[in-house]
C-alpha cells in the first residue's frame, strides 16, 4: 500500500502547490476510518482507496477529487457520516463523497426498470459534478484489476456491469486507455478462452514476422524525417478485446483480420499534423474509406485527431492516429483534462472540452422518455454510439450517431421540423427516409403542414431524441382510441376475475405501475404495451392468472374478421407479447408482423391493407419459431451442453445450420419452437450466462416478407 507521503509526492509531481496537509489529514481520517476492515483478498480495506486516489494522480487531478478518493467509502462502509466530512474537509470533498456514495448504492445489474431508474440517477449525479464519475470510473478499475479474490458469480455480474456501462462510459467521456482496460479485465472474467485465443495468435505472429511494431516504427520516424516533420512516432498491438469485436463485427478469423496494430504521431502543431499525414500517404498506400479528420470536425468529448489506415511494411494493413501533443492529452484522459493541474495551476488546454454540456444534452433528451426500455434504448444509443457530420444546405454541422437516417437529422434540427418531415435530399438527390446518412453529406429536409410522425419511423430511427418525440406523438395521437379499446380489456379482465374496474381500481392500478394518470394507464393497455394481467396484478397480487389450458393457435391473435386466416411473418418472427400489425393479402388471409417489422416500410402507402391486431391474452403453446445467431467455442461437449440447456427451458429445437466453422469457434444458426416473448428473454439469457457461448442474437431478415399460404389459420 502506498504511504501518506509518496501519496502526496505522486500529486506533487504535477502540482507542486498541493495542499498536502489536507491530503495527509485524509489519509489519516480514511486509515482510521476503515481499521480492522479487510478486502476479499485479505489486504487492509484501505488498501483499496489508496489504490484509487493513485490512479487519479496519473490523471493529474485536483486535490478535492484525491480526497475525495481516499474518503468515497467512508460515508457508506464505515461510521463517518456526511456532516464530519463537511466539517473536517469542507463542503466540496463532502458532496463528491456523498455523490460517489449514493452512485455506489445503484444496482446496475438488476432488472430493466430498476435499471432505468438508476440511470437516470446515474445521469443527474455526473450533471452535479462530474468529478464523481472520475472517482467511481477509478474505484471500478481498481476493482477489476483485483477482481479474481471475488466469487466467480460475483467476478461475472461486475464484468457485465463493466462491460456494459462503465467501459463505454469512460469511452464516451474521452477516457479510452481506461475503457480498454476495462473491457480487457471484463473479457478475461466473461471469455478468457476467448482472450486466452487472441494472445496465443499474438504470440505466434510475433514469432513468424518478428517485431512489427519496431519495424513499421522506424519506417515512419524515417519518412516523417525525410519530410522534415518533427515528431514521435509509437506503435502497440491493440487489445485482445478490440481484436475479438472486430472478428465478431465482420464475421472473420484472426488470420483474415487486418489492421491490429495501432501507431500514434505526435506532432508540435497542427500543420504539421497534415505534413505528417502527407509523408505517410506518400510512403504507404490508404485505404479507401478509412480516413477520418476529427481536428476539423472534432468528436463532442473533444477528441481531436487524424486517423488513417494504410497498407504498411509486407502488406499488412495499420491504423494510424496524428495529432498534436494538446490534443494527446485531451485524448489520453478525455473529461478528466479539464480538472488536470501542471505546475500548481488548472492547465489550460484549449483543446478540453467540459462533458458537463453533453451531459445536460442526454438528460434533456432522456427526461422526455417516460417508458423504462426507450429509456434503456435511448441511453444505450448515446453511449455507445460514434458520430457522423452532416451539413445543412446552409453549411453548418449537424452531429449524428453512425447509423443515423433523415428522420434523426430533421428531429436534430427541430422536433418540428421532424414531425412534417416528408422526404429528404442527400447531395441534391432525393433518398427514402430509411437511408443511412455518411460523413460530410448536404441533407435537405422536405415537409408538409398535414404531416404527422409514422410508427415505421421508430424502426428508421436511431437517436434516443428523435425515437422519444415520435413516441409521444404517436401516443397522443392514438390516446384517446387506445384508451376506450383499454377500458373495455381492463373491464373484461376484472370481470374474469370477480372484480370490477372502478375508477379507484384504476387509479391504484396507474399509481402502481408508475404511470400519471388512468387515461395513460388505459391507452398503454389498449395499445398493448401492458398485458391486462399486469394491470389486474398491479391492485391484486394474488389473482395472477394460474396455469390453465394452452390457447388455440388459431385463436392466438385478436381483431382479425371470422373466419380470416394469419401465419407470422418470417421476417421479424413476432411473438405473444410484442406489439404486432396485420398486411392483409387478398385471398390469402393476414401475415402478421412485428410493429417494428423492416418489411413493413415497403407498404406505408397501403394503409387500407393494415389491420390493428393483438396477441390472445392467456398461456400459449411453445410453437412460434424463432431464429437464433448463436456464436460457441469449438470444443468437445459444447453443442450438447447448449442443447440440453435449451431442454431446460422448455424451448425445441426444430432445425441448426452451421454458417461458419472455425478452429476455435463455430457460428450457426438454430430455430426454437417458443412461447412468448418473455419465454425469449428468458433463453437467451440463459444462453448468454454459459461461458462457451460467445453471442447470441435474435435473427430477423426484411428480405423474408411473408404472404400468407394455405398454412394460415383461420380465426373463429
Amino acid at each position: 500500500m502506498i504511504s501518506a507521503e509518496d501519496l502526496v509526492d505522486l500529486v506533487r509531481i504535477y502540482n507542486p502547490k498541493t495542499n498536502a496537509k489536507l491530503i495527509l489529514a485524509a489519509y489519516e481520517y480514511g486509515r482510521e476510518m476503515h481499521d480492522g476492515q479487510s478486502r476479499k483478498s485479505g489486504e487492509p480495506y484501505f488498501s483499496h482507496p489508496v489504490a484509487v486516489a493513485a490512479i487519479l494522480t496519473e490523471q493529474q487531478l485536483d486535490d478535492a477529487t484525491i480526497v475525495t478518493a481516499l474518503l468515497h467509502d467512508t460515508i457508506e462502509d464505515t461510521r463517518s457520516t456526511y456532516s464530519e466530512v463537511k466539517e473536517r474537509f469542507g463542503r466540496d470533498v463532502a458532496d463528491l463523497v456523498d455523490g460517489v456514495t449514493k452512485l455506489t448504492n445503484l444496482q446496475l445489474s438488476s432488472s430493466e426498470t430498476k435499471q432505468a431508474e438508476n440511470f437516470r440517477k446515474l445521469f443527474m449525479a455526473m450533471s452535479k459534478d462530474l468529478r464523481v464519475i472520475l472517482v467511481k470510473l477509478a474505484d471500478r478499475l481498481h476493482n477489476m484489476r483485483t477482481i479474481r479474490a471475488m466469487r466467480p458469480e460475483k467476478q461475472v455480474q461486475k464484468a457485465r456491469e463493466t462491460m456494459d456501462i462503465f467501459a463505454p462510459l469512460a469511452g464516451r467521456m474521452g477516457m479510452q486507455w481506461m475503457r480498454e482496460e476495462l473491457e480487457d479485465h471484463a473479457f478475461r472474467v466473461l471469455n478468457p478462452k476467448g482472450r486466452d485465443s487472441i494472445i496465443r495468435r499474438f504470440i505466434t505472429l510475433q514469432r513468424e514476422t518478428g517485431d512489427v511494431v519496431q519495424k513499421i516504427t522506424s519506417d515512419m520516424r524515417h519518412e516523417l524525417e525525410k519530410a522534415g516533420v518533427e515528431a514521435e512516432v509509437f506503435g502497440r498491438a491493440k487489445k485482445p478485446y478490440s481484436i475479438w469485436r472486430k472478428m465478431q463485427e465482420k464475421k472473420i478469423g484472426f488470420s483474415r483480420l487486418s489492421d491490429i496494430y495501432g501507431f500514434r504521431v505526435i506532432t508540435r502543431s497542427e500543420t504539421d499534423c497534415y505534413g505528417a499525414l502527407g509523408a505517410i500517404h506518400q510512403r504507404w498506400r490508404a485505404v479507401p474509406g478509412r480516413f477520418k479528420d476529427y481536428i476539423s470536425q472534432p468528436k463532442t468529448n473533444g477528441y481531436r485527431s487524424i486517423h488513417t489506415t494504410v497498407s504498411g511494411r509486407d502488406g499488412k494493413r495499420v491504423e494510424v492516429q496524428i495529432r498534436t501533443r494538446e490534443m494527446h492529452e485531451v485524448a489520453e484522459t478525455g473529461v478528466a483534462a479539464h480538472w488536470s493541474y501542471r505546475d500548481g495551476v488548472r492547465a489550460e488546454n484549449r483543446f478540453a472540452v467540459d462533458p458537463a454540456k453533453w451531459i445536460t444534452s442526454v438528460t434533456e433528451q432522456l427526461d422526455a422518455e417516460e417508458d423504462h426500455d426507450a429509456f434503456m434504448e435511448a441511453v444505450k444509443l448515446e453511449m455507445y454510439s460514434d458520430k457522423v457530420f452532416c451539413f445543412t444546405p446552409q453549411g453548418d454541422v449537424v452531429k449524428l450517431p453512425r447509423g443515423a437516417t433523415p428522420i434523426d437529422y430533421a428531429y436534430a434540427i427541430h422536433t418540428r421540423i421532424g414531425s412534417k418531415c416528408v422526404g429528404a435530399k442527400v447531395d441534391g438527390i432525393r433518398v427514402p427516409l430509411w437511408t443511412r446518412l455518411k460523413n460530410g453529406q448536404s441533407v435537405e429536409i422536405i415537409i408538409a403542414e398535414g404531416q404527422a410522425p409514422q410508427a415505421t419511423w421508430l424502426d428508421m430511427a436511431t437517436t434516443g431524441k428523435a425515437k422519444a418525440a415520435i413516441r409521444r406523438a404517436l401516443r397522443e395521437a392514438n390516446k384517446e382510441r387506445y384508451a376506450k379499446l383499454g377500458h373495455e380489456l381492463a373491464r373484461a379482465a376484472f370481470e374474469a376475475r370477480g372484480k370490477k374496474a372502478t375508477d379507484k381500481v384504476l387509479e391504484k392500478a396507474a399509481a402502481t405501475l408508475r404511470l400519471e394518470d388512468t387515461e395513460t394507464l388505459l391507452a398503454r393497455l389498449g395499445s398493448a404495451e401492458l398485458t391486462s394481467s399486469e394491470v389486474v396484478e398491479a391492485v391484486y397480487p394474488n389473482l395472477a392468472i394460474r396455469d390453465g389450458g394452452e390457447i388455440e393457435l388459431k385463436k392466438a391473435v385478436v381483431g382479425l374478421e371470422h373466419g380470416q386466416g394469419f401465419e407470422r411473418a418470417h421476417c421479424c418472427q413476432p411473438l405473444p407479447g410484442e406489439r404486432i400489425v396485420g398486411l392483409a393479402h387478398r385471398g390469402k388471409g393476414v401475415a402478421v408482423h412485428a410493429i417494428d417489422c423492416a418489411a413493413m416500410a415497403r407498404h406505408e402507402d397501403q394503409p387500407d391493407r393494415w389491420l390493428d391486431l393483438h396477441w390472445a391474452e392467456g398461456k400459449h403453446p411453445a410453437v412460434y419459431t424463432v431464429s437464433l445467431d448463436l456464436t460457441i467455442g469449438n470444443d468437445a461437449g459444447v453443442l450438447g451442453r447448449i442443447c440440453t440447456l435449451i431442454g431446460e427451458t422448455r424451448a425445441n429445437i426444430s432445425d441448426l445450420n452451421f454458417i461458419d466453422r472455425k478452429p476455435d469457434y463455430y457460428r450457426l444458426m438454430m430455430d426454437v419452437d417458443l412461447r412468448d416473448a418473455e419465454h425469449l428473454h428468458s433463453l437467451i439469457s440463459n444462453l448468454e450466462a454459459e461461458s462457451n457461448v460467445a453471442s447470441v442474437e435474435r435473427r430477423r431478415d426484411p428480405t423474408l416478407e411473408t404472404a400468407p399460404g394455405a398454412t394460415a389459420e383461420a380465426a373463429e
